[in-house]
């Protein structure tokens, strides 16, 4: 058996928005690999993606609950059935914290840890019918480091990091695994104003040991292992793809 093939497998990725982004990579990589894909965005660039890709793709904001299980339904309902959600979606706003704003942490805390939860609910009664399924979110750096001027960011990273080992812990038992990637630097639309800030950039990047940025294709090889047969026996765990960042 080829652990890592993804043939006949039906696989929701989110926050697919973007052609250079980490959300393409990895439904590519699951597309590659066998893998049946949906995506759903925010941004109706989710279409060019889609149509370049072959991907099936909706447009919904994950921030209004109607809307994220509308999409959720009609993901599930194209593919007709789930054994893979990649919740990717995300968003960040920086500023300090004695002044941060409470609308930024509400939108924040809604759309990078309520609305994943939410999907992991909506996702779960299909993949425990079957007694199989493989959840991914994506933690952050945040997730372990207490990172300046992103409060809510921080917040919700600390809080996937731990929904994932809640959830590995209720689930694993079903059939389901639960896990994380906690990607470090990445060439991201998230990431152009820290680059542009020189300062900033330096102390990130001097920290990074492989001596580069990440590119969205350094998160292919993860999202396939922790979408396979090759990580049936991991659960609850956040798998950094940082380049080294957090061994200095």
């Amino acid at each position: 058996m080829n652990l890592f093939d993804l043939s006949g497998r039906k696989a929701i990725v989110t926050g697919v928005g973007s052609m250079q982004g980490l959300g393409r990579a990895m439904a590519q990589a699951l597309q590659e690999s066998g893998a049946e894909v949906a995506v759903i965005s925010r941004s109706a660039r989710v279409f060019d993606v889609a149509r370049e890709d072959g991907f099936a793709a909706f447009q919904a904001d994950l921030t209004n609950r109607h809307e994220l299980a509308r999409a959720f339904q009609e993901a599930v309902g194209k593919l007709g059935t789930l054994d893979i959600l990649i919740n990717n979606h995300g968003m960040t706003y920086v500023h300090e914290a004695t002044s941060y704003p409470e609308t930024a942490w509400d939108t924040l805390i809604e759309t990078n840890l309520t609305s994943v939860f939410r999907l992991c609910q909506l996702a779960a009664p299909i993949m425990m019918e079957k007694e199989y399924g493989k959840i991914i979110n994506m933690a952050s750096m945040a997730t372990f480091l207490g990172l300046t001027q992103i409060p809510a960011y921080a917040a919700s990273k600390g809080g996937v990091g731990q929904i994932t080992k809640a959830l590995a812990s209720e689930w694993a038992a079903k059939g389901i695994n639960v896990n994380a990637i906690a990607p470090g630097f990445m060439q991201t639309e998230m990431t152009a104003g820290l680059k542009n800030n020189p300062a900033r950039r330096e102390f990130f990047f001097s920290r990074i040991a492989a001596g580069r940025w990440g590119e969205a294709a350094d998160l292919k090889g993860v999202a396939v292992f922790l979408s396979s047969h090759a990580s049936d026996y991991i659960h609850g765990a956040i798998i950094p793809v940082d380049g080294g960042y957090l061994a200095r």
